[in-house]
C-alpha cells in the first residue's frame, strides 16, 4: 500500500541511530520536499539582466541615440561577429545583448543556433576593447540565465577561464558582469559547480569583497557564493566550504538585506548535510547571528536563517544544544504564530527536531513557553504547520519524561490532536495514534489510565477513534484497534469523572505527586 511505504519512508529518514524511531530527528529530504519548494521562489538560481546598466549609461545621448538607430538582422550579426571591423563587431555583439535583454521571450535559442557563442568568449578575452568585453559578457550572462541546455552552451563555447580571468579586470563593470555569468553558471548545478571550483574560482571571487566594493556589485557576489554552496549530489568540496565561510560569515554582518538574505541561503545549503558539515558552521561561532536574524522583520532574511537554524537543529543532541544556547528557543514561540504558513511549517519541524532530543532539552523547550503556542499551532495552524507540529507532540511524547507528559497534555495539547485524527493523511494520524499509544503508557505509570480514557472520551476522541477502523489504511485500522482493545473494551467506572480546571482543562491527578493532566 503506497501509503505505508510513504510512512516507513518517512521513519527511516531520522537521524539519530539507537533511539525509537518516532523520536528521531528528521531532515529535510527530497522525497519530502513541501518545504523545500519554496526555496527556489525565494532565491533565484538564474538571474537575467535585463536593465540598460553601466555601460548605456556611461555612453552619450547623441551616441546612445546613433546606437538605437542601427537595427542589425540576425545575418548582419553573424557576419559582423565573424568579421575583423571592431566597430562593426561591437555593434553586432550590442545588439545581441539587447536582444537578449528583452524583458519578453528573448531569442535565447535562435542567438546559440547562430553558432556566434565561441566568438563572443573569443571577444571577453579583448582586453583593449572594454566596451567589446562587456558587451559580450552581458550577452553571455542571459544565454546563462536560461535553460540548462543554455547554460551548456556558453560553457562548451569556453565561456568559464575566461570569466574567471575577467574577475580581475581593473573595470569594476566588467568584473561585476563575469560575477553575475558565473553565478549563473554556478546555478545551473552540482556538475558546473564544481567545473568553476576546480578552475578556482573562489580566490579572485573572494579578492573582491571589501570594504569599497559598491552594495550593489556586493550583492551579485553573495549571490554567486550562495550558488557555489548550493546542491547536493554530490556536496561542493569541503576546502571550497571552508575558504568561503569566513567570508559569507562577515556578509551576514552587512546592512544590506539582500546581502545578509543570500548569504544566510548560503549557509543553510551549508548546514543541509551530514553532521560534520553542520558541525564546520556550528564551530565558526555563527549560531547567535543566525537566531538573531531568525527573528528579523524581514522575510527574505528570516526565511533562510531559519531553514539554517532549522538544518543543525536535525544533526546530534550536542549541535541542537550549540542552537538552544544560541537562544533559538525564545525566538520560536513568535515564528510560530507567524502570519505566513511556510514559516509556521518551518518552525515547527525545527521544534518537532528539538524535541526528539534527550529530556534535558525537552525542559527547556517546556521552560521557554513552548507549549502553548505549539498547542495553538495544532488548534489553528496551516494543515502543513499542523503536521509538523504532530511530528513534535509525537517526539515530546517518545523522549519525554512522565512529568513533561503530564505538563504536555495539561497544556491542553489532546484537544486538538484529537481533532486532527479526522484529517485525510495516512501518515499523520498514525502519528498521532502512537502519541496517544505514548500518552497512555505515561498514565498506566502513573495508575491513571481510566482518567486518561474519561478524557479522551470526554473529548470526542473515542469516537473517532473508533471510526478509524473503517479506515482504508491497514496500518491506521490495526493502530486504532490495537488503543481500543488495550484501553477502551473494559468495564467502565461510573464514579471516575474527570474535573475541569478554571481554564476549561482536564485536571488529572497523578498519584503521590502534585501534577494535573
Amino acid at each position: 500500500m503506497p501509503v505505508e511505504i510513504k510512512h516507513s519512508e518517512r521513519m527511516r529518514k531520522f537521524k539519530n541511530k539507537g533511539k525509537d524511531a518516532a523520536a528521531l530527528r528528521r531532515q529535510r529530504v527530497e522525497v519530502n520536499i513541501e518545504l523545500r519548494k519554496a526555496k527556489k521562489d525565494e532565491q533565484i538560481l538564474k538571474r537575467r539582466s535585463i536593465s540598460f546598466r553601466l555601460m548605456d549609461e556611461s555612453l552619450s545621448p547623441g551616441e546612445e541615440r546613433r546606437n538605437e538607430i542601427i537595427q542589425l538582422s540576425l545575418e548582419e550579426i553573424v557576419e559582423a561577429v565573424n568579421g575583423s571591423n571592431t566597430e562593426l563587431q561591437l555593434q553586432a555583439t550590442q545588439a545581441t545583448r539587447r536582444m537578449l535583454s528583452r524583458q519578453k521571450d528573448p531569442p535565447i535559442n535562435q542567438i546559440i543556433e547562430l553558432g556566434i557563442i565561441p566568438r563572443l568568449v573569443e571577444f571577453l578575452t579583448h582586453a583593449d576593447n572594454a566596451p567589446l568585453q562587456f558587451e559580450a559578457a552581458w550577452a553571455l550572462t542571459n544565454i546563462a540565465s536560461g535553460t540548462s541546455d543554455h547554460t551548456k552552451a556558453v560553457v562548451e563555447g569556453g565561456a568559464i577561464p575566461a570569466f574567471i580571468s575577467l574577475l580581475s579586470s581593473p573595470h569594476m563593470h566588467i568584473s561585476e558582469q563575469s560575477v553575475w555569468a558565473l553565478g549563473n553558471i554556478a546555478g545551473d548545478g552540482p556538475l558546473y559547480r564544481d567545473a568553476l571550483i576546480n578552475c578556482n574560482v573562489i580566490p579572485p571571487l573572494l579578492a573582491l569583497v571589501s570594504p569599497v566594493t559598491p552594495v550593489g556589485f556586493l550583492r551579485n557576489i553573495t549571490w554567486t557564493l550562495s550558488n557555489l554552496c548550493r546542491n547536493k549530489n554530490p556536496y561542493p568540496p569541503l576546502d571550497a566550504v571552508k575558504k568561503m565561510l569566513p567570508v559569507l560569515i562577515c556578509l551576514m554582518e552587512h546592512e544590506d538585506k539582500d546581502i545578509i538574505s543570500d548569504s544566510c541561503w548560503a549557509v543553510s545549503y551549508l548546514t543541509d548535510g551530514s553532521n560534520d558539515r553542520i558541525q564546520i558552521v556550528v564551530d565558526t561561532g555563527i549560531l547567535p547571528r543566525l537566531v538573531q536574524l531568525m527573528a528579523s522583520p524581514e522575510l527574505i532574511i528570516m526565511t533562510p536563517a531559519l531553514r539554517a537554524i532549522g538544518n543543525v537543529v536535525t544533526g546530534t543532541d550536542e549541535q541542537t544544544q550549540a542552537a538552544i544556547d544560541a537562544g533559538v528557543l525564545a525566538v520560536l514561540p513568535c515564528l510560530l504564530r507567524h502570519a505566513k504558513p511556510t514559516i509556521q511549517k518551518e518552525a515547527a519541524w525545527a521544534l518537532s527536531n528539538i524535541a526528539a532530543g534527550p529530556c534535558q532539552q525537552i525542559q527547556q523547550l517546556i521552560t521557554c513557553g513552548l507549549l502553548p503556542p505549539l498547542v495553538e499551532l495544532l488548534d489553528k495552524g496551516d494543515f502543513k504547520a499542523q503536521k509538523e507540529a504532530v511530528w513534535a507532540v509525537a517526539n515530546f511524547t517518545t523522549g519525554g519524561t512522565v512529568e513533561q507528559v503530564v505538563e504536555l497534555v495539561q497544556s491542553g495539547v489532546l484537544k486538538p490532536l484529537l481533532n486532527l485524527l479526522l484529517a485525510k493523511d495516512s501518515k499523520t494520524i498514525l502519528v498521532i495514534l502512537d502519541t496517544i499509544s505514548n500518552l497512555f503508557l505515561a498514565a498506566e505509570k502513573l495508575g491513571e489510565t481510566e482518567r486518561l480514557c474519561l478524557l479522551v472520551e470526554e473529548l470526542d476522541g473515542l469516537e473517532k477513534i473508533e471510526a478509524l477502523q473503517t479506515h482504508d489504511n491497514n496500518m491506521v485500522y490495526r493502530a486504532a484497534l490495537n488503543i481500543i482493545e488495550k484501553y477502551f473494551s473494559g468495564e467502565e467506572n461510573p464514579d471516575l469523572q474527570p474535573g475541569t480546571g478554571q481554564d476549561g482543562l482536564y485536571d488529572f491527578s497523578v498519584e503521590k505527586q502534585d501534577f494535573n493532566f
